[in-house]
């Protein structure tokens, strides 16, 4: 983990002054970052994913910047629960559905992720989402059920997502329109354990995960690539933001008996607690994998 004495340097985002990693890739690169420098760095096995995926430069409300944000080595665990249909409408904007497995039941998750190497350097995250249905109009097909239980390609609501940087918030929150904001925040995964501490506003536990990390499948690059599109309001105007996860190893336990979730007191407890969830069916761990983040674009929802 980077050591909390690193130097640092201002850079302006969007008339935010942030502070990055003096030297770190957001400092030298700022977004445009060295393809075959990465791939020296051994944290990262490749970067034959990013290669065919040209970055664009586009306006936002964060000033021009570069598009998709590289995520280089990542891990992440995510919890899926059921929860009342009920409990999660009343979290939902009236534009959106939740992705129903059952009549009356749908789908939460609480996720957490580190992003060893990334356009924006190290961070840590955490979220509570909720499973919606595609935005578009017309009814839910079986093709996208099955694809959202298989994890191959879901679409999301979040209710929290704090991260422990401050760039990652100003990006996450004025850029993609998330609700974000910092804290201290600890994720460590590996192919044995699996934790995570999310810390309140008073530095007490918000929410915090001890599970023993599921046994890990490798996967050549590219050959198993989820897609996950989140919503999210920007002024005025619904968005999606696309988030493409190149997973290079990972592993699924279904109905897990020994994983301690400790919901706490904070914003992130508060969000799960109001979905009401009954149990915990599926719990996710990717140990390595990498990621492709696009900035949001406008996009059609149906009516209220």
């Amino acid at each position: 983990m980077p050591s909390t004495q690193q130097e640092t340097v201002k850079v302006d985002l969007g008339g935010r002054t942030v502070t990055v990693p003096k030297g770190g890739l957001y400092d030298r690169y700022r977004m445009d970052t060295d393809l075959d420098e990465v791939a020296r760095d051994p944290r990262v096995s490749g970067v034959d994913f990013f290669r065919p995926l040209p970055k664009t430069r586009v306006e936002s409300p964060i000033g021009a910047t570069l598009t998709p944000n590289f995520y280089y080595r990542i891990s992440t665990a995510r919890i899926t629960m059921l929860a009342r249909s009920r409990a999660i409408r009343s979290r939902l904007p009236g534009e959106l559905a939740p992705l129903e497995v059952a009549p009356g039941l749908g789908l939460v998750s609480v996720m957490f992720f580190r992003y060893d190497v990334c356009d924006i350097d190290f961070y840590t995250e955490a979220a509570v989402g909720i499973a919606v249905r595609p935005a578009r109009h017309g009814k839910l097909g079986l093709v996208d059920l099955v694809a959202a239980l298989k994890n191959e390609h879901l679409d999301s609501y979040v209710l929290s997502l704090p991260v422990s940087t401050e760039i990652a918030q100003v990006r996450g929150h004025d850029g993609y329109g998330f609700p974000k904001w910092v804290t201290a925040l600890d994720v460590d995964i590996d192919a044995r354990r699996t934790t995570a501490h999310v810390a309140n506003d008073h530095g007490g536990t918000d929410l915090a995960l001890s599970a023993r990390t599921p046994g890990q499948t490798a996967h050549p690059s590219g050959s198993r690539v989820s897609a996950l599109t989140s919503y999210t309001s920007i002024g005025d105007a619904w968005h999606s933001t696309l988030s493409q996860t190149n997973v290079l190893s990972a592993g699924t336990e279904s109905v897990p008996r020994k994983l301690a979730l400790r919901v706490g007191e904070g914003r992130m407890a508060d969000d799960l607690r109001s979905l009401r969830p009954v149990r915990t069916i599926q719990f996710d761990v990717v140990t390595e994998g990498q990621l492709a983040l696009h900035m949001p674009v406008p996009t059609s929802v149906r009516g209220r």
